[in-house]
């Protein structure tokens, strides 16, 4: 029987999202049944990742607004968060899974518009012990770390944004 891991992919640096896809692209490739909800990413945006999972028919949420910083209506951008935590408990608990993606979940934990007490929780109570689950996201909470059994910190040492380059699709969208 396969062990279901929680892994968190944590820190200030580039690469968080990127590295839970490439797993999410190699657990396909075996065969395993996926799907990611993406708990900040607009749900207008046409992203090269959501483009490659139209054409491979994996099944994609992304319920958010975009970046918080810039919601024009915070409770409406929490509303989506919470939202996105119903979607990914009923995902969870379905069995149709094997590995499901939560990215960007860590920022509604450190806006609190979930408590992660009560996911922590929820999850050692209804994950399937064989789901994988990939949490993304800077700032993941200390009780979160303590309960993955994979945390890796992105740490930015050099960014091309700093030099004044923009964000180019098929490398950062």
């Amino acid at each position: 029987m396969r062990h279901g891991l929680i892994i968190v992919n944590t820190g200030n640096g580039k690469g968080k999202s990127t590295a839970a896809f490439g797993t999410l692209f190699r657990a396909w490739g075996r065969g395993m049944r996926v799907c990611v909800i993406q708990f900040i990413k607009a749900e207008t945006g046409n992203w090269g990742e959501i483009r490659a999972a139209r054409k491979l028919q994996i099944e994609w949420h992304t319920l958010g607004d975009g970046f918080t910083v810039l919601s024009k209506d915070i409770e409406k951008t929490a509303n989506r968060a919470r939202h996105a935590w119903e979607l990914a408990q009923e995902k969870i608990t379905s069995g149709q899974f094997d590995l499901i993606v939560l990215d960007e979940m860590t920022y509604a934990f450190h806006e609190r518009w979930l408590d992660i007490a009560q996911v922590i929780a929820w999850l050692q109570e209804h994950k399937p012990a064989e789901l994988h689950l990939i949490v993304t996201g800077r700032d993941a909470p200390p009780e979160l770390i303590a309960f993955a059994d994979l945390v890796t910190e992105m740490r930015e040492i050099k960014h091309p944004y700093t030099r004044g380059i923009k964000a180019q699709p098929g490398i950062e969208f």
